[in-house]
């Protein structure tokens, strides 16, 4: 039998001494706000740190990426009181935000009721977020951050699920099969223990699945055509074309590794830039899917090796 792991709670303090200059600054950083992104099913833009409003900071402030309404984060590496509830009040006010997110160690009954309070009566555009940080290890392994949600608007879950269909109406039976197709592909991936793919999203009823390319500069997309009959792997770069010029400077070593059916796309109505790759196939043909869902993993994760370097300069 194979022997098991125990897993340990580790100390916050032990990993992040100062609140503000440890914890603070890294949950800035775009790889491990992803994470609590990866979490809430939102996109963090243009991300702040210690933003003044009146004679206060607000720890993180950013811009959630489809809307660009307002976020701020405010951190507690101890139990929730009064005073932090308080705080995120008048951070909310100050910067007129939308969505408000207070991160602590732990927190009181009474405090998780104020949050809900807050979601049951505030205006619906304004969403109030309770998430507890933990950090936990097996044996000798380094320590891992895990993102609870202690408390959400209760039509969240609601929220994102109809994001995509804002536009569309009613759900239709194709976009109902891309769902399932996306869950089934996630559960496959999923199967593979060693697999570098982060598949926290949860699938939705649209023809593309983003996969958390740990930045908030790009995201790894698959997509589902069944118009033009073929699936594609692709990274997407927002915003930054110092990014996609780096990339274009090696596009001979890129392609010897991913081969040379890439298109390479400059948006010119767009700042965004896209790199794809595609296979022939009906994505609706249910019986095919283990085959798409090979092509995808394996794409998906030579995407990963070969592109996530040129974002680490």
């Amino acid at each position: 039998m194979t022997p098991l792991g125990i897993l340990e709670t580790v100390d916050l303090r032990t990993v992040w001494p100062h609140e503000a200059i440890d914890f603070t600054r890294w949950l800035a950083e775009p790889k491990n706000i992803q994470e609590l992104c990866n979490e809430l099913e939102i996109e963090i833009d243009e991300i702040k740190v210690e933003e003044a409003t009146g004679r206060y900071n607000a720890d993180i402030v950013g811009l959630e990426t489809k809307t660009q309404k307002k976020i701020i984060i405010e951190n507690q590496l101890e139990s929730t009181d009064h005073k932090h509830l308080g705080q995120i009040i008048t951070y909310a006010a100050g910067l007129d935000a939308s969505i408000i997110i207070w991160i602590a160690k732990d927190y009181n009954d009474e405090h998780k009721a104020a949050i809900d309070w807050l979601n049951r009566n505030i205006l619906a555009d304004i969403k109030f977020f309770l998430i507890q940080v933990e950090l936990w290890k097996i044996g000798d392994s380094l320590p891992a951050p895990k993102f609870n949600i202690i408390s959400q608007p209760n039509d969240w879950a609601k929220t994102i699920n109809s994001a995509a269909l804002s536009e569309k109406g009613s759900v239709s039976e194709l976009k109902l099969q891309q769902q399932q197709f996306w869950y089934a592909f996630k559960e496959y991936a999923k199967g593979d223990s060693s697999t570098i793919l982060r598949l926290g999203r949860t699938p939705r009823p649209q023809h593309w699945y983003s996969i958390s390319f740990g930045t908030s500069k790009a995201d790894l997309s698959l997509t589902f055509n069944s118009k033009q009959k073929q699936v594609g792997c692709e990274l997407y770069i927002k915003d930054d074309s110092s990014i996609y010029q780096r990339i274009l400077q090696h596009k001979t070593d890129v392609e010897q590794e991913l081969g040379t059916d890439l298109e390479w796309m400059d948006l010119p109505d767009s700042t965004a830039f896209r790199i794809v790759k595609y296979k022939i196939g009906d994505p609706t043909n249910e019986n095919k899917w283990p085959e798409y869902f090979q092509w995808l993993k394996e794409n998906a994760e030579k995407f990963q090796r070969v592109f996530k370097p040129f974002f680490n300069g």
